[in-house]
């Protein structure tokens, strides 16, 4: 059964570029690397060239604190891995090591197969962009200028820089007239995606995304959270993310980790193999108990089999006998659900939600048919007219199916 990636590109990218040395690359610069891009599957994972890993990385203060236990990982070039877990379990200490603002007490970091001390810290950092939860821009700066930091402290002039700013407000969604603002003038959504522009500014291989979106409400999350899908489809950056929440976690990861307190690893998987298969009784409370849910996000609302429901168009009866109708307007587009013929012009029954078939998951079919009131998800095309129904009973089926192919 396919598997549901809407937010990825599928398939192998062309190389665009040659794997160097990062001692080889000039401070500032951004490092290059092989970025061969490889279809969604384990053995492409494998395959996949490594930009960063961790080797039996630990961190222990003087008063015994653990903040991070033997960490070993591998952070593949031009994906998302994300770092979850609860407070306390190291994620944001491991992620702060990549850059040096914190220091191992045993263990190496390595980028491209380099030791990242081998480097100066303000030089290494220049080649990595950074994305902190209160996004930390300078408050007598114009929006403009807090973009163009990095090229600036690189030898950028200001006419280079501010347009290579400009350029970015564009492909974070900010319109060009916010440049000369100050970051008070701007919501707290806009002022994150400064903060994310300004990261990609020198056009760095990593970003580091240290709870980027916790805090913004959650609407205003939920559209970052695209946002970021839209450029990292575009951008395709090697992405160190850190979140406490497992759903953005796995909306937004290629892989996950899972760290429980104390700094220990306690599962590394796609997002669909941590549902499906979560290593111990702490991940699987972590997931929740509306894993198998979630886990239909991964599969296309496609496969499943639609039929024609009875229908009526509104002021014009039915066209069958008994009930109940999905009543329609002139372009088939659903208006809601009348019982029996002498409902159809009065007040119908919700539908609750329609789902596109050739784009949604079957996690939007299911969730249109349970908030149905009749237990019915309805499929509709890319201009809303009736493309076909499937009762909760076919759904189950589809589910049951899906299962099956996965074990066999």
């Amino acid at each position: 059964m396919t598997r549901l990636r809407p937010r990825r590109r599928l398939g192998r990218v062309k190389e665009t570029g040659h794997r160097r040395s990062l001692s080889d690359v000039p401070a500032g610069a951004g490092w290059e690397y092989g970025l061969d891009r490889a279809v969604h599957t384990a053995a492409a994972d494998r395959e996949a060239p490594v930009v960063i890993t961790f080797e039996n990385v630990s961190k222990r203060y003087p008063d015994g604190t653990v903040a991070l236990d033997d960490l070993s990982l591998e952070c593949l070039t031009g994906k998302t891995t994300v770092l979850v877990g609860t407070s306390g379990s190291g994620k944001t200490t491991a992620v702060r090591m990549i850059n040096r603002l914190v220091e191992p007490t045993s263990g190496r970091i390595l980028i491209d197969g380099e030791d990242v001390r081998a480097r100066p810290a303000a030089q290494l950092r220049r080649g990595i962009g950074y994305v902190i939860q209160q996004v930390g821009l300078f408050p007598h700066r114009t929006i403009v200028d807090n973009i163009a930091t990095v090229p600036y402290l690189v030898g950028w002039d200001k006419r280079r820089a501010r347009a290579r700013a400009l350029e970015l407000m564009e492909t974070v969604g900010l319109p060009a007239t916010m440049a000369k603002r100050y970051p008070h003038q701007l919501s707290g959504g806009q002022q994150q995606r400064v903060g994310v522009a300004r990261a990609l500014a020198a056009d760095p291989p990593i970003l580091l995304m240290d709870e980027p979106f916790s805090a913004v409400d959650p609407v205003v999350r939920g559209e970052l959270q695209q946002e970021f899908l839209r450029l990292q489809q575009e951008l395709e950056k090697t992405i160190v993310f850190v979140t406490h929440d497992i759903d953005e976690a796995i909306k937004l990861g290629d892989r996950v980790a899972v760290l429980r307190i104390g700094g220990k690893l306690v599962q590394l998987a796609t997002p669909e193999h941590l549902l499906a298969e979560p290593a111990d009784d702490f991940v699987e409370s972590f997931l929740g108990y509306d894993r198998g849910f979630r886990r239909l996000s991964f599969f296309e609302a496609k496969s499943l089999s639609l039929r024609e429901p009875k229908t009526a168009l509104r002021g014009a009866g039915a066209g069958a006998i008994g009930g109940p109708f999905l009543v329609v307007d002139d372009h088939r587009r659903p208006l809601g659900w009348a019982l029996r013929e002498g409902d159809i012009n009065r007040r119908l029954l919700p539908i609750g939600h329609t789902f596109r078939p050739d784009r949604d998951s079957m996690r939007a079919a299911l969730d249109s048919a349970v908030l149905s009131p009749l237990g019915v998800a309805i499929g509709v095309d890319a201009e809303g007219a009736l493309v076909g129904i499937a009762d909760q009973t076919e759904l189950a089926a589809a589910i049951r199916a899906l299962n099956d192919d996965e074990g066999g």
